[in-house]
């Protein structure tokens, strides 16, 4: 699910975020011609990459990969993924490795076959200059060597300048232009109560470390301590002064910050997260921080109303801040400038943020190339014009058409069971069922491609590029304020394996990439479609009627149209689904958090039944093939399963535990089909199968 907040570029070579990311004035849309290059060469002349979209077996699904010395009631994930996770080695340069990765990196090398193209003149898109410009500045590592800190000294030279608290305040102001930090960070998004038009919005943040656990909780004792030493690190190399003494201040502070902070499940209730407040209330309410000092640099026009997401912590924050000396707040300033910097700085520079963040935090072993960190940074600053080329080649127009057919198909599954649920009041089913027909489908890419005339990038200033994407995309944001919502928005690249549901604009959305093999072949036995993007859309549809979706109206508008009574029907189902996941311990000590994952184990849990729901029907009538001795109920089972394939590394699951809204894939699997009747049927599961769970005690919501 994508997070309702929209975020600016401010720190290329990490991975898409899921964020919004809007559209301005835009190019016509182009129809995508069928045109897929089958390989591209490496630089250098390395052997050819290829750039095919994958297969799986005969029909659709890697026998190979199934273990069947386990049974599927025992543990359906390794039934069917087991041989595969045996022989699948983790590539070094990732933290996992699973489906959505292997589609992850077929698109990263169709990216660099077009950012090369681009840098070597052979590109005709209106954008090609830019692209070309941006790539050279990311692959030249020499000249960023050469460069070392000097990028940042002018930042620098700026925080050294600030001689009270209130210029501090200032200069935080212009955190979302530049590489500052903010311990109260603004954003615009799409107003919860009145979603024709934006909001400014406010939350509390300044944490350097994933989650405020890391700073809380004693398993998380041990980063801790490898962040001061970063902290200090990261200052040396910036030349800032008394880099051990001002590390151990800066932890400490950001060590309160932590305390006074939500935690992520906390941040998860949309209707405690929307608190709007008059300026001046918000002034009175975090007495010794200056609104209007901060705000006067944000570029943004005079306003009279902020939304305030976690209210209680400012007030909380408010007072860190007066109490911590100006000292520790420029030094504190000055490790997020460089820690945000530092993939596009020299090498000492790029060891030590990848040692930490990736390497540390993450149990990478090795460092990406210095390509797929350049793909990964062009696709964060000018994404979609990377996707209007990539649609362009790798997109067959027909799959738009049949996944079209499949929305279709999910929603009639969903409208039938919603009509049908024994709990639910009829007074609430209407408004579901219009809720359901109000949906917005988007699939493929963009109609209108964002304009980025605006938008200077330069292929001897990386650093610079960088800076002036964060500016260009909030200026791009602030413009939006004055008028109505842009509802042909994309948060995703067509590039994006992935996929997400938007409550103010109750739409789902499908990127291009995602739908390729295992999760959608034109093909394919379509049971495994049905498993596969079936579940995914029945996931982001399902979404819409979570824990936190169900609170927006089919208009999108966050507001209580739910009676009291199936309100709490909802909650028993909702409480029981968390107690299950809770018990799940993917590692020593380690158990899932239910209620943090709880919209997505919902999405989970509705997708599978959707994608089972609409496979029936598409039989019309008639008996399901068998294939492989495996009926077409198994099958679709067994195609939700392949799609979350995957090994993942200790030390990312341990993070993903801590900050993740989504389940393992082990559970998405697992803690899925133990609810579901039909895969009990299915695969004739007993009492006595290690995952059979009673009748009465599984969990039914939609």
């Amino acid at each position: 699910m994508i997070s309702e907040t929209r975020k600016i570029l401010l720190s290329a070579g990490a991975a898409a975020a899921l964020a919004f990311a809007g559209a301005a004035q835009a190019q016509p849309a182009r129809s995508a011609p069928a045109a897929v290059p089958f390989a591209a060469a490496t630089p250098g002349g390395g052997a050819a990459v290829s750039l095919v979209s994958p297969k799986y077996g005969t029909w659709g699904f890697d026998m190979s990969g199934m273990d069947r010395s386990v049974k599927p009631g025992d543990d359906f994930f390794r039934y069917a993924n087991g041989k595969w996770a045996e022989r699948t080695e983790i590539p070094a340069d990732r933290t996992r490795y699973g489906n959505f990765d292997k589609l992850a990196v077929l698109s990263e090398d169709r990216q660099h076959a077009i950012l090369e193209d681009a840098a070597a003149g052979k590109l005709t898109d209106l954008d090609a200059a830019k692209l070309a410009a941006g790539y050279k500045a990311y692959m030249d590592e020499a000249l960023a060597d050469k460069l070392g800190a000097k990028p940042i000294a002018p930042e620098l030279a700026q925080i050294r300048k600030v001689k009270t608290k209130d210029d501090f305040t200032a200069l935080m102001g212009k955190a979302n232009e530049t590489g500052y930090a903010s311990i109260f960070p603004v954003g615009i998004d799409v107003d919860s109560k009145a979603t024709t038009r934006y909001a400014v919005t406010a939350g509390n943040g300044g944490l350097g470390l994933p989650d405020r656990d890391y700073y809380l909780k004693p398993e998380f004792a041990e980063k801790k301590t490898r962040y001061l030493a970063y902290v200090q690190q990261m200052l040396t190399l910036a030349g800032w002064p008394k880099p051990a003494e001002n590390a151990k201040a800066i932890v400490d502070f950001e060590s309160k910050l932590a305390e006074a902070s939500w935690t992520r499940v906390e941040r998860r209730d949309r209707d405690k997260t929307y608190n709007p407040m008059s300026l001046a209330e918000l002034n009175a309410f975090t007495p010794g921080f200056d609104w209007n000092r901060y705000l006067a640099t944000t570029e943004l026009p005079k306003l009279d109303r902020i939304v305030v997401s976690t209210n209680t912590a400012f007030p909380k924050v408010a007072a860190i801040y007066r109490e911590t000396s100006l000292d520790t707040l420029k030094a504190w300033q000055a490790f997020h400038l460089a820690d945000s910097a530092a993939p596009y700085l020299s090498k000492p520079f790029v060891d030590a943020h990848f040692a930490f963040r990736s390497h540390e935090l993450s149990g990478q072993p090795e460092q990406k190339p210095r390509w797929k960190r350049a793909v990964a940074f062009m696709d964060d600053t000018i994404g979609e014009s990377v996707g209007r080329v990539y649609v362009a080649r790798y997109f067959p127009p027909e799959s738009k058409a049949k996944m079209d057919a499949l929305v279709s198909d999910i929603r009639v599954a969903l409208k039938a069971r919603i009509e049908n649920l024994d709990w639910m009041s009829p007074e609430t089913k209407g408004r579901a069922l219009e809720k359901l027909a109000k949906f917005t489908v988007k699939i493929g890419y963009t109609d209108h491609w964002r304009d980025y005339a605006k938008l200077d990038l330069k292929a001897n200033d990386l650093y610079g590029d960088a800076m002036r994407a964060s500016a260009f995309e909030w200026r791009r944001q602030v413009a939006q304020l004055s008028g109505p919502v842009d509802k042909t928005e994309w948060g995703m690249t067509p590039q994006t394996v992935n996929a997400y549901y938007n409550p103010p604009n109750n739409e789902i959305v499908f990127p291009a990439a995602i739908l390729q093999a295992p999760f959608f072949d034109p093909d394919a036995d379509p049971a495994i479609n049905y498993g596969g993007i079936g579940g995914v859309i029945g996931h982001e549809i399902s979404h819409g009627f979570d824990d936190q979706g169900r609170k927006s109206d089919g208009d999108g508008t966050l507001r209580d149209w739910w009676t009291a009574a199936d309100t709490a029907k909802f909650n028993v189902q909702r409480d029981r689904l968390g107690v299950q996941y809770s018990a799940f311990e993917p590692l020593p000590g380690l158990h899932v958090q239910g209620a943090l994952t709880m919209g997505e184990n919902i999405g989970d849990m509705g997708g599978s039944s959707l994608g089972l729901d609409a496979y029936h029907a598409s039989l019309k009538g008639q008996p399901a093939p068998v294939i492989d001795g495996l009926t077409g109920d198994q099958r679709v089972f067994l195609g939700w399963a392949q799609v979350w394939r995957e090994r993942i590394r200790d030390e990312q699951l341990k993070q993903r535990l801590a900050t993740d809204p989504h389940s393992p894939a082990v559970y998405r699997v697992n803690g899925v089909v133990r609810n579901n009747p039909g895969w009990y049927q299915a695969f004739d599961i007993q009492p006595g199968d290690k995952m059979y769970v009673a009748p009465d005690q599984r969990v039914k919501i939609w």
